[in-house]
């Protein structure tokens, strides 16, 4: 193997590769962290928000607003999430150099999550429509917000044994 024009013996070659290596693993590491805390929350109450806005527009009729003022209010959100996930993203790439990536999150909690909030949104929603019951609501909203801060825990403690 040569770099620069300079011959590597087979020691040097293996002991690069193996930085190659180490480089890449850090890099996987480093993008497997936590959002930053001011993320964590705003993911925290729009999941929170959520049951409710879906509530709202899936109700039979008006129920605490119109239906057009919530599916507003769910465009409305949705946009100030997507941005700032934007701009989580962006400044965690600036300060570690290395992209967000959900690949490199276990599979074991990112699935099930991927499964299970939804149906849990949705759920809500149909139960509310079908009874008119808001506990369906709050007891979703809760649930949510309480998903949301069990896993942004377990990814500190996962970064936390990868550092």
């Amino acid at each position: 193997m040569e770099t620069d024009g300079v011959a590597l013996t087979p020691e040097q070659a293996r002991s690069a590769l193996a930085d190659a290596e180490r480089v890449r693993a850090s890099a996987a590491e480093l993008s497997a962290a936590p959002w930053p805390t001011w993320f964590f929350v705003t993911l925290t109450l729009y999941v929170a928000a959520l049951p409710v806005t879906c509530g709202g527009i899936a109700a039979e009729a008006d129920w605490l607003l119109p239906r057009p003022a919530w599916l507003g209010v769910m465009l409305a959100i949705t946009a100030v999430y997507g941005a700032l996930l934007a701009v989580a993203a962006r400044a965690w790439r600036d300060r570690t150099g290395v992209a967000l990536r959900w690949d490199v999150l276990p599979k074991r909690a990112t699935v099930p999550l991927a499964a299970g909030l939804p149906v849990l949104l949705v759920g809500a929603a149909f139960a509310f429509r079908v009874t008119g019951w808001p506990g369906w609501l709050l007891a979703a909203s809760l649930m949510s917000a309480a998903v949301s801060v069990g896993f942004h825990l377990a990814f500190v403690r996962l970064h936390r044994k990868t550092a």
